[in-house]
């Protein structure tokens, strides 16, 4: 196994803070994307660097999707689109040079805290960090759920939202916070240590959608809570394909949080638990200013996917579209320019190689992202490629500064033109007139997608002598839910 081998003369070197969040959309004050979201320490944050516009993810789901930006390799490289195996169970990566074990190996001490990768091993512990926080916290949860409906597929524990609990320090990420305010305390009094890689994960807004009053009280009464558009009749021009790649998941469906009148709860919930975890990445910025660290300090800001409240009939993740696949990306601190924004279409597999350049490092071997340095020195300067988006093998989607094109592993499609239509309400792939953008647009796709890895489980989809499977059983589509 790899072990961290400390170079020597990197004193000079920039830290980096590391800041990646769970399930949290593009609702971003900075972004425009939702009237009522209250964000002022990512706004913050966004006027001192770069924000990509157009970033998005290599998987719409947590494991896969970390363990992407983490390696510097595709879903389809690696063969793992599941929320397990990790990436040290797994043979295509069990050795494989994580970021912060690059950083490490040259000069760095490396920290983590929360939820960075999804799944922790014994052998993660031992590899990928030097020093580890609090994990990611789901809880505390109350006695009993708020949300007290049967839902229409798995009554999974987390799928829950609501006022709780009575203070915020009794959350994970509050502890989570906690723990890294202190490192950075203690680290802005030493003056002649190795620069430090501090990565902190916040669970927030991923589900239980809790958080206490103060957050709610940011927002006006539920009922007036603004909803994601979502007209009916909005997926009769989308392949029936599309239900597979996320046939059966606890995440209620939009028409169940209608007929239980929770959409507008659960709205306001997700705004709440969103200002609660913006309020704690401001507390790792004051600290930063405080300690006299932000100077030298390059903040990255991440998400590992978005998430739907009502857009295209369902509520959750795993799909190929924009609410899932599009996230706030920002760059900040030296090497970077203030108060940019690119429109660019980027993805988090990015990260890697250029954390790696602005830290003046060798440039990393055998890694499939592209350096953001040139938008970060000018935003506006033109990308070689377009983002793409797996879920499961097969299903890919690429995303332009204009275009979605979407297939599927059974060869049905989508596009959409973001220019008209940034909804994505009306799929443009059968009409003749758009069968040039598609050609280009396919030009991107993998050319072949890694079977599932041994030990794959949860969400995962696969097909077997002509019959599709999700998560070991058969799909049948009269049982569709929808």
């Amino acid at each position: 196994m790899l072990r961290p081998v400390h170079a020597q003369n990197s004193v000079d070197r920039p830290n980096i803070l590391f800041i990646g969040i769970d399930d949290y959309n593009d609702w971003a004050g900075v972004l425009e994307t939702h009237p009522q979201v209250i964000t002022p320490n990512i706004d913050r944050l966004a006027e001192r660097g770069t924000l990509f516009t157009n970033a998005h993810v290599q998987a719409p789901v947590c494991n896969p999707s970390r363990v992407s930006l983490l390696t510097g390799l595709r879903p389809s490289t690696t063969g793992i689109y599941g929320l397990a195996p990790g990436h040290r169970e797994a043979e295509p990566t069990k050795e494989v040079v994580t970021l912060p074990q690059y950083f490490a190996q040259h000069g760095y001490h490396t920290y983590s805290t929360g939820k960075i990768f999804h799944n922790v091993s014994d052998v993660t512990k031992e590899t990928d960090f030097e020093e580890w926080g609090p994990g990611g916290s789901f809880g505390p949860f109350p006695e009993n759920k708020l949300v007290d409906k049967p839902l229409d597929m798995v009554d999974h524990p987390l799928v829950d939202w609501g006022i709780f609990p009575e203070e915020d320090s009794a959350m994970g990420d509050y502890k989570v916070a906690n723990w890294a305010v202190n490192q950075l305390e203690e680290l802005g009094q030493e003056t002649d240590e190795e620069p430090f890689f501090l990565a902190v994960g916040f669970v927030s807004p991923h589900v239980p959608l809790y958080s206490t009053k103060k957050w709610f009280d940011l927002y006006p009464a539920k009922e007036k809570v603004v909803l994601p558009s979502a007209p009916e009749g909005d997926r009769d021009d989308i392949p029936d394909f599309a239900w597979y790649t996320h046939w059966f998941l606890p995440e209620p469906r939009l028409s169940w949080v209608i007929e239980n009148e929770e959409w507008h709860s659960k709205g306001k919930s997700y705004l709440a638990t969103v200002s609660f975890m913006d309020a704690q990445v401001g507390r790792l910025l004051d600290t930063l200013e405080k300690e006299g660290l932000a100077e030298n300090t390059i903040v990255v800001f991440w998400s590992d996917h978005g998430y739907h409240l009502g857009e295209k009939a369902i509520t959750g993740k795993n799909t190929l579209w924009e609410r899932t696949t599009h996230v706030p990306l920002i760059f900040a601190g030296p090497g970077v320019s203030a108060g940019a924004q690119s429109p660019e279409a980027v993805e988090l597999l990015d990260m890697y190689p250029t954390l790696v350049e602005l830290a003046g490092l060798p440039p990393k071997e055998n890694i499939e992202g592209l350096s953001l340095v040139p938008q970060l020195e000018n935003a506006h300067t033109p990308r070689e490629r377009p983002a793409l988006t797996t879920a499961n093998p097969g299903n890919h989607a690429v995303r332009t500064e204009r275009w979605r094109y979407i297939r599927y592993a059974n060869g049905s499609e989508e596009l959409y033109d973001h220019h008209r239509d940034p909804h994505e309400w009306s799929n443009l792939a059968n009409n003749p007139e758009y069968a040039d953008i598609k050609e280009k647009l396919a030009k991107w796709l993998p050319e072949r997608s890694a079977p599932h890895v041994s030990g794959s489980k949860a969400r995962i989809l696969w097909e077997e002598n002509g019959v599709w499977y999700w998560e070991g059983e058969p799909i049948n589509f009269d049982k569709l839910i929808k």
